[in-house]
């Protein structure tokens, strides 16, 4: 009994504002480290170490900026549509706090995916944009992030904003599972999946452990970057709260 009390004193707590402010504020100087380590290494790991692509030479390299990238605006997207599920089920409002704070940033990496796509389209496909079902369904991810994040804004009510873009997200995860198999089901130019969970990676072993290394990056970043929107989020939504205005007090001191 006293094991099932504690989890759920912990799940509410998670739905505190001031809660997670404070907590999330010891992470970030490990967060800046570590994502500065990764990324850092990874880049320069698979720029200048990694051996170039038999067939694509060097051009190969921006796998390591569109890969990751692709893989957290699919993950982004489903954080986004579960905390906004949390939201509806539970009404907490940190959940949409954390909802509405993925959105932008999963509409920036969609957008670095898909631009990194077309650089890496250039030499290999000798156009920037094809008409390709997983470039389509990755574009009809932004547009659906961009939804999430106009509709947020819609209203005059935060809460019905909060609302209305939790059931848009919620509606948006059937592109995901489209996005995944997409080079399966359909003919399509885009290759198949260069990181593998249940088979062996199409990709060389020295490419792909800076790859991973990357990969293990954006991830980092993506909870760095989730943080401080999410705190810039609770601070604007809890302006009117007596601890807030403590930590602006102490803060315009200091």
């Amino acid at each position: 009994m006293a094991m099932g009390s504690t989890k759920w004193q912990w799940f509410y707590r998670l739905g505190s504002p001031r809660w997670f402010y404070e907590i999330s504020g010891r992470w970030l100087p490990w967060l800046v480290c570590a994502t500065i380590i990764l990324l850092g290494v990874g880049l320069f790991w698979g720029l200048a170490l990694a051996p170039p692509d038999a067939r694509q030479g060097h051009s190969f390299r921006i796998i390591y900026l569109h890969v990751p990238a692709s893989l957290l605006a699919l993950a982004g997207y489903y954080i986004m549509a579960v905390t906004g599920a949390v939201g509806l089920i539970w009404r907490i409002k940190m959940s949409f706090m954390l909802m509405k704070s993925a959105a932008p940033i999963g509409a920036a990496l969609t957008f670095m995916a898909l631009f990194t796509g077309a650089v890496w389209g250039k030499p290999s496909w000798g156009t920037y944009w094809v008409w390709d079902a997983r470039i389509t369904s990755m574009l009809i991810l932004l547009f659906l992030y961009l939804g999430v994040l106009a509709l947020q804004r819609a209203f005059t009510s935060v809460e019905a904003g909060y609302r209305a873009s939790a059931i848009l997200a919620l509606v948006g995860t059937v592109n995901i599972p489209i996005i995944y198999k997409s080079v399966d089901w359909w003919h399509t130019l885009h290759q198949p999946a260069t990181l593998k969970l249940t088979s062996a990676s199409s990709i060389h072993t020295d490419m792909l452990e800076p790859l991973v290394v990357m990969v293990c990056g954006f991830y980092v970043f993506y909870v760095l970057a989730l943080c401080l929107f999410t705190r810039s989020e609770i601070v604007q939504q809890e302006s009117a709260t007596a601890w807030v205005k403590a930590l602006a007090t102490s803060e315009s001191r200091t």
